[in-house]
């Protein structure tokens, strides 16, 4: 007699940003966005158009889901209008989740909303960033399952480094990004790179940290370089939905063009309110919670 055998599917783990999206993590905007510049400290350019930032959002959302993901809504709202850009407080491995510790003040709400999902989804924590450690999620990437890239940043403190490195294992790589123009214009390490395939990234090389470009090379990793002009408008923020299928900001053509050359599919959405004016691209927007 055969033996029954139960499969279990997966429902989370993401140590990849360019593998199959499966699950992802998503918030649409509320109140707290659309009055984001009333405080300067939120760093946004101008005063939000909410109607148009939902449009927008919702539009993304619509190409994302038609590419396969399945679409998960946060439907929490907080004070900070930051929690639109689900990548920073989180992490998902494939042992479980990290709830990280923002840098930028008004963020620090966010990690424990997160976790409640995470939590109420089945996801486990497997551990948190504690003070006085600082991590965004934007200054974090896979650029292998098993090899793990971290930023130190102005927001992504050393004590919050060491943290993480603890907490993922492995191989763990630190790179210093530039000051650049200070905290008021912050460069998160992935402001200036985007994997989108095993083989290919997005890279703004002017504020590219040395080693990591060197270890690009060392993986023989080809690169789509973004113009100068194009890095305001969000032309190194790039989702791959899977290798070499691609979401990105219109407005982008050098690089939307290049990357065409370079075998992409890609697929844009209007940015004006929901990603320029709040500095958030659509790797920004979501959480990957299941890749496979």
């Amino acid at each position: 007699m055969l033996s029954a055998m139960t499969v279990v599917a997966r429902r989370f783990g993401a140590q990849s940003m360019t593998s199959p999206l499966r699950d992802v993590l998503v918030k649409r905007p509320g109140a707290a966005f659309g009055a984001a510049f009333d405080d300067p400290a939120h760093g946004f350019l101008h005063p939000v158009d909410l109607d148009v930032a939902r449009r927008e959002h919702d539009a993304f959302v619509d190409v994302l889901a038609s590419l396969g993901p399945r679409v998960q809504v946060l439907d929490t709202e907080l004070a900070t209008p930051d929690l639109v850009y689900t990548f920073d407080p989180l992490l998902v491995t494939d042992r479980g989740a990290i709830p990280l510790r923002p840098g930028k003040p008004n963020r620090a709400p966010e990690p424990a909303a997160l976790e409640a999902w995470t939590t109420a989804f089945g996801i486990p924590t497997i551990g948190r960033i504690e003070a006085p450690g600082t991590i965004e999620g934007g200054d974090t990437f896979w650029l292998r399952p098993d090899l793990f890239c971290v930023g130190r940043t102005l927001r992504s403190n050393a004590s919050g480094v060491f943290q993480l490195a603890d907490l993922v294992g492995g191989d763990f790589r630190v790179f210093d990004v530039p000051y650049w123009k200070g905290p008021a214009e912050l460069v998160h390490l992935m402001s200036v790179i985007s994997p989108v395939a095993d083989d290919l990234a997005v890279v703004f090389l002017p504020l590219l940290p040395a080693g990591l470009w060197e270890l690009l090379v060392d993986l023989e990793i080809r690169l789509v370089e973004v113009p100068e002009a194009e890095f305001p408008t969000l032309g190194c923020n790039v989702l791959a939905v899977r290798p070499g299928v691609v979401i990105m900001a219109a407005g982008n053509p050098v690089t939307a063009a290049a990357l065409a050359a370079a075998g992409c599919e890609v697929h844009t959405y209007d940015a004006t309110q929901i990603g320029i004016n709040g500095s958030g691209g659509p790797t920004c927007m979501t959480r990957p919670i299941l890749r496979d």
